[in-house]
């Protein structure tokens, strides 16, 4: 299993495993103190059939980082500021 970031917005991320939207990750706080990043699924599926790392719906890291290295160093792509032309031609 293969997961990637797209970023839409400064702290804001669709979580995309194998290509498919399964996700997101955001952060909440303020930027440069109290700052929390939490992965989330986007269905409430049973412990059994969520995606590997996730044992609940949702974990909360103190850094980006820490949520990249948690999930296997997924691919990170921005979509932030661009036109929906250019987005539309962004590969996954």
């Amino acid at each position: 299993m293969t997961y990637s970031l797209v970023q839409l917005a400064p702290g804001a991320y669709d979580l995309l495993l194998d290509g498919e939207l399964m996700g997101s990750v955001v952060r909440s706080g303020y930027r440069t103190t109290d700052t929390i990043w939490t992965a989330e699924l986007l269905e409430d599926l049973p412990v059994g059939k969520r995606p590997a790392p996730f044992k609940e719906i949702e974990h909360s890291f103190p850094t980006l980082e820490g949520v990249c290295a948690w999930l296997g160093d997924p691919v990170v792509k921005s979509n932030f500021g661009r036109s929906a032309f250019a987005r539309s031609a962004c590969e996954i």
